[in-house]
């Protein structure tokens, strides 16, 4: 901007000469004023084709500009629609102890010192949670079997399932000197709840989401398991009239 600038007050300087060598041009000039006033009509027009290419240059300049500005723009409206958008819930990458954990190379084995009592105790504390619904996979599932049940609160009932889920097996996980009498009450309960089909699974019962949540266990909430199944969250094993829901 400021070279147009300079361009312009020379440009205006150069031709107020020549309107002051044009005034005296009524008298007779010498050769040598003559051949001044052709030298400075000729490095004006130079000037002038130099203040349009700058002039073109800065046309493309703001062109480009405007389509960064462009840019800039659909770009902050992709950001402020993800933020009016960022799901209650996020699906978190399966971790340890999700069943999915790499196999290590038997160097990297030989290199990990921990005594067998540490990787019991951090066997047994591990407790195993439901992986948030996705929205493909809640979009996947049939509109009969959603009812009126949101996105929002599919996964609000997969955050109280994985309540249930804590609360049950941290009392499992403790020694039964540690547990107070009603605790001690629930952790005879659940160890007559378990079956051979249920060795090594987690799972949680009816009994389970009443104790440990303020969720209602009614046939809506029957709705919302029968979609965490379709979407391959837990399945069902009933026996000894109690149906328990098991973890996959």
């Amino acid at each position: 901007m400021s070279e147009l600038v300079d361009i312009s007050l020379h440009l205006q300087n150069r031709i107020s000469s020549l309107h002051r060598i044009l005034d005296l041009s009524t008298a007779e000039l010498p050769q040598t004023k003559m051949k001044k006033l052709g030298q400075e009509l000729f490095g004006l027009e130079r000037l002038l084709e130099q203040f349009e290419k700058c002039v073109e240059q800065q046309r493309e300049q703001l062109k480009q500009l405007k389509e960064v500005d462009q840019f800039f723009q659909n770009d902050m409206k992709d950001v402020q629609h993800m933020k009016d958008n960022i799901p209650a819930h996020m699906p978190r990458k399966k971790g340890a102890g999700s069943g999915n954990e790499p196999v290590k190379k038997k160097e990297e084995a030989a290199d990990v010192h921990i005594t067998q009592t540490e990787t019991v105790r951090k066997t047994k504390t591990h407790v195993r949670e439901v992986e948030f619904i996705t929205m493909p996979e809640f979009d996947g599932i049939p509109q009969y079997m959603k009812g009126r049940v949101s996105y929002d609160q599919l996964n609000a009932a997969v955050q109280s399932i994985n309540t249930a889920v804590t609360a049950k097996y941290k009392i499992l996980h403790q020694s039964l000197k540690t547990l107070h009498n009603h605790a001690r009450k629930l952790h005879q309960r659940f160890k007559e709840q378990e079956t051979k089909h249920t060795k090594g699974q987690y799972f949680v019962v009816e009994d389970d989401i009443r104790e440990f949540t303020q969720m209602k266990v009614d046939k809506r909430f029957q709705g919302i398991l029968n979609m965490l199944r379709h979407c391959h969250r837990l399945k069902e094993l009933r026996g000894g009239g109690l149906t328990r829901y098991v973890l996959l």
